[in-house]
């Protein structure tokens, strides 16, 4: 086999290479450190203890590290836009390569539409005991111009247009090129760090020792509550191949940098775990009764360096985080549409590249239109994109590592510069591993499906089911007899010329 059929140029040249190693890790890195070590890590503590909360992290890091040794292989030998598009194509063919890079890019929009929800809440935080604003927005911003309730939660006309006008504010950034994209994360992500070291030294120098009891809670149901949530945190690696044709490294360097990235995400939430339990008893740690998810970094930090300015600065950190995390999988998913866009397996319209900015402005637009309307939904959102968006990333990474196995066994010459798990039988148990234990992460969320079952509230099936039946109405619009294969997408868009020419001719 070829070099040329391993790479497969079919889109070479355009998109330009900007973006250096260091901009591409804190690209992933950013993705995973969004609003969830905010909103989230007092609902870890509770359902699972300090210890039971961070062995659960632990267990959920090595299984995402699992699949990011997956992913670093294929884009080694595959380093195209639209990563997990191509390892499909090649692996298990067109109608696999769309269903799973449709869930994925359905993981990618939960997280944005969390973005969007999470920015104006976390303004609202920002705000909260400052006394002029106390004065003037005595019911916070969700009660300047309120409109409506939705599942009850007050939504109102300012709160919803801060996340709006931020959702077009960052669609735009996307539109102007990967460059400008990556420097702010560069900056932004820079920024977190600080308030994470912040929080270590707070912790260490005037945290309790005692205030992390009770180490474990809830027992296996606790822990896998915590578990739960592990793809919607660790999902983001999965960026960097998405935009593998823009990073002017060696291919084989982009797949360490996805290692990487998962193992600074770990650290991350371990430290954020670890810091927070030192600061409050457990019981603080618990909401008022319909007050709702408490922001308990936040009052971590505060209680700490004994001051609420304190607070406020790690919540700049989580809206940093939003930033972060946000600019990524706009740009993760932009890829991806483009990529099924020119492979004939959505409208034509997503492929569409800015003339000037090299960039898929047309998937730019369709995300950001998304991203602007799920503030009006209220902070129900923030629920309902988490929980729906979580088993749809993990059925992809499982068809990705079938993806893998079923390669390894096929294309065994198939150049890669990077072997994970080795070049002999050690890659394929790996892969093995990976797609056992992502089926099974994904059974969790089927009601009985498992012994220990992870129930969602209905709006995050609705989510789920919407967005894969539009996955599988795609799927079936495909002409079939496609083999998988370095040529599928070639055999693949010939097939649809001819349906074309068909139905013109009639």
């Amino acid at each position: 086999m070829s070099t040329h059929d391993n790479t497969e140029p079919h889109h070479e040249g355009r998109f330009k290479k900007v973006m250096g190693g260091a901009d591409a890790l804190f690209i992933g890195f950013g993705a995973m450190i969004g609003f969830g070590w905010i909103t989230l890590t007092g609902g870890w503590l509770n359902d699972a203890g300090t210890w039971g909360a961070m062995i659960a992290m632990v267990a959920g890091g090595a299984i995402m590290i699992l699949v990011a040794l997956v992913y670093s292989e294929l884009v080694a030998a595959m380093p195209h836009a639209g990563g997990e598009h191509n390892y499909l194509m090649r692996g298990m063919g067109p109608r696999a390569s769309l269903l799973g890079s449709w869930a994925i890019i359905g993981g990618y929009v939960s997280v944005i539409l969390f973005e969007t929800v999470a920015t104006p809440r976390t303004v609202d935080y920002i705000l909260d005991g400052i006394p002029m604003f106390e004065q003037l927005l005595p019911n916070g911003l969700s009660g300047l111009l309120p409109m409506y309730t939705v599942a009850g939660a007050q939504v109102g006309l300012v709160w919803a247009l801060i996340g709006a006008v931020c959702a077009i504010v960052i669609t735009w950034i996307n539109i102007r090129g990967v460059k400008v994209a990556s420097l702010v994360q560069t900056f932004v992500v820079i920024f977190i760090i600080l308030v994470a070291l912040m929080l270590v030294v707070g912790g260490f120098v005037k945290g309790d020792v005692e205030h992390t009891k009770p180490f474990f809670n809830h027992g296996a149901v606790g822990f896998m509550a915590v578990l739960g949530t592990v793809p919607f945190l660790f999902v983001g690696f999965d960026v960097i191949p998405q935009a593998a044709e823009e990073i002017r490294i060696a291919p084989k360097k982009i797949g360490r940098l996805i290692i990487w990235s998962v193992s600074m995400a770990v650290a991350f939430y371990l430290v954020v775990i670890y810091v927070t339990s030192l600061a409050m008893p457990a019981v603080e740690l618990l909401p008022a009764p319909g007050e709702g998810a408490k922001l308990v970094t936040g009052d971590a930090m505060a209680v700490l360096f004994g001051h609420p300015v304190w607070g406020k600065i790690v919540l700049c950190g989580g809206l940093a985080g939003i930033l972060t995390s946000w600019i990524a999988f706009l740009m993760g998913a932009s890829r991806l549409l483009w990529a099924m866009a020119n492979s004939g397996m959505i409208p034509a319209w997503f492929g569409k590249l800015h003339p000037q900015y090299k960039t898929p402005s047309n998937a730019l637009l369709f995300l950001g239109v998304l991203s602007a309307l799920a503030p009006f939904l209220g902070t129900g959102m923030l629920t309902w994109a988490v929980d729906g968006g979580s088993p749809m990333i993990v059925l992809a990474y499982a068809l990705v590592a079938i993806a893998f196995v079923i390669l390894r066994r096929r294309e065994p010459e198939m150049p890669r510069p990077m072997h994970a798990g080795g070049p002999g039988f050690g890659g394929v148990v790996l892969g093995v591993l990976a797609s056992v234990i992502c089926v099974v992460l994904f059974l969790l969320y089927i009601p009985n499906a498992t012994p220990i079952s992870i129930t969602l509230d209905w709006q995050s099936y609705t989510f789920f089911g919407l967005w894969m039946l539009a996955g599988v109405a795609f799927a079936l619009r495909l002409p079939g007899g496609v083999k998988p294969g370095v040529r599928a997408e070639s055999v693949l868009l010939a097939k649809i010329a001819a349906r074309k020419a068909g139905k013109g001719g009639k």
